[in-house]
């Protein structure tokens, strides 16, 4: 069974802990204001870089 020779300090653990992180997501705004991931459609509106990627539903009244 592998045993440590000496105590890893703080500064070390710290060192290789550094990437152990969880990644925060990247958000990019939309031109109609909208938060959404890089490089997809917008959820809201349906465009990419300005292009209409996604037909607009017409808002229902119930």
């Amino acid at each position: 069974m592998a045993v440590q020779q000496n105590k890893k300090s703080r500064s070390r653990k710290g060192m290789r802990r550094s990437h152990d992180r969880v990644a925060k997501p990247t958000i990019i705004y939309c031109s109609c204001g909208e938060p959404s991931l890089p490089h997809s459609v917008c959820p809201s509106c349906g465009k990419y870089r300005t292009r209409q990627e996604i037909e607009e539903k017409p808002a229902t009244d119930a």
